[in-house]
């Protein structure tokens, strides 16, 4: 039988131990050694940090990080002057970042970006603390979310 968890994150599974959640199956858009990009974020955090970012934090920095380069390119003022301006901009603007790459803000206010399926590793493939989850699967972007046709969300004009 393969676990798989709901809603789970690294500080989630190291506070289990690897010894009791090897082998469980979650989904999270964001593992610090996903990839380059993530693994330089990691890097640039490291001595600031006791726990790792999972997803929620990443997706913190990376919503705050989108807002920022809105603001740099609308101009302090007028993002200050019309928050309605600056949400439309952050939703026309292509989002890229170190946490989760390129994507983007659909219409509904989703933001759009792969989503993958890992599995907890064995203690024995483990090389430290944080070494916790092995790539199994990735969700495409569009394919990660419910379709925005589906979704019924006011902020949709049909």
């Amino acid at each position: 039988m393969n676990v798989a968890a709901m809603v789970a994150y690294t500080q989630d599974v190291r506070s289990i131990g690897l010894d009791g959640a090897q082998g469980m199956r979650l989904s999270e858009s964001y593992y610090w050694d996903l990839n380059d990009r993530t693994r330089s974020f990691q890097s640039r955090i490291q001595s600031k940090v006791k726990l790792w970012p999972s997803m929620a934090q990443a997706g913190n920095y990376s919503a705050t990080l989108h807002y920022l380069k809105v603001v740099q390119a609308m101009g302090a003022a007028a993002a200050k002057k019309d928050g309605a301006a600056t949400v439309a901009q952050m939703k026309n603007m292509p989002t890229d970042d170190d946490c989760f790459g390129p994507g983007r803000i659909r219409e509904d206010g989703r933001k759009i970006h792969p989503v993958f399926l890992f599995e907890v590793k064995k203690p024995s493939e483990s090389k430290h603390e944080w070494d916790v989850y092995k790539l199994i699967a990735t969700t495409p972007a569009e394919e990660a979310f419910r379709p925005l046709a589906e979704g019924a969300c006011p902020l949709v004009k049909a």
